[in-house]
């Protein structure tokens, strides 16, 4: 069974239909890929899967559970966290302080301390940078922040936008590299990436997006090859 299945979204921005009839599933434990240029509406269905924006007809389910009608801050308590572009990290508190936030809808101090140590495990440059301000580190670190704060809420899905934007070509291969092992230790993955070639390589399965359509589908292996996909998004 999948565990997120959305079907038939539609969502609006007053009169501009922004996502128009989109379908599509995620199973447990893959990396599903939303590839499409700007303004294509990759963001807004993350978005809206997440509560942040309102459907106007159609369905989201999580876990056989219907999200539309639940309010944001209660959906990242089912299990989903979203990382979002642009990281939006509180850039005035400390890096230890970021990881906290995300762990705000847990109550076991245990656990949490688990989780703290599992982020500092990935992500070794966070642990040396505990103590300092978060906006005064690296772009890459920052990234690195916003994905360890979601990992803090112990997702089973975490939804990415963009998260190699911006980045040095550096660090644009290690956090594509920590995207495979969040992957690999369980977490399902829902990425919205420009980056389709790296992303492609890293996907199971991928959604092209076209003006709020899902114009193509399939194994990622195999849009890698495909004229069309090669054509837009792979520069061949």
């Amino acid at each position: 069974m999948a565990m997120l299945t959305i079907k038939d979204l539609n969502v609006y921005y007053g009169v501009i239909h922004a996502i128009k009839g989109v379908s599509f599933e995620v199973n447990e434990g893959e990396i599903i890929a939303l590839l499409g240029a700007n303004g294509a509406g990759k963001t807004t269905i993350l978005h809206t899967i997440t509560g942040l924006v309102p459907a106007k007809s159609g369905s989201i389910e999580f876990e056989g559970r219907e999200l539309t009608k639940i309010p944001a801050h209660k959906i990242v308590s089912l299990g989903m966290a979203h990382v979002p572009e642009g990281r939006r990290i509180f850039s005035e508190l400390t890096v230890f302080e970021n990881l906290g936030m995300g762990a705000y809808t847990r109550k076991d101090k245990k656990e949490i301390a688990d989780s703290l140590e599992m982020v500092y495990t990935r992500f070794p440059r966070l642990k040396e940078r505990k103590n300092q301000i978060a906006g005064t580190l690296s772009g890459g670190e920052q990234q690195m922040l916003a994905m360890g704060r979601a990992l803090m809420s112990h997702p089973k899905i975490m939804l990415m936008d963009e998260p190699s934007m911006g980045l040095s070509p550096i660090f644009v291969e290690e956090i594509f590299d920590i995207i495979r092992e969040i992957s690999k230790g369980g977490t399902t993955v829902l990425l919205v990436e420009q980056n389709a070639k790296k992303t492609l390589q890293i996907a199971d399965r991928a959604y092209v997006l076209e003006t709020g359509n899902i114009v193509l589908s399939g194994d990622a292996k195999e849009l890698m090859n495909d004229p069309k996909v090669k054509a837009a998004y792979l520069g061949e």
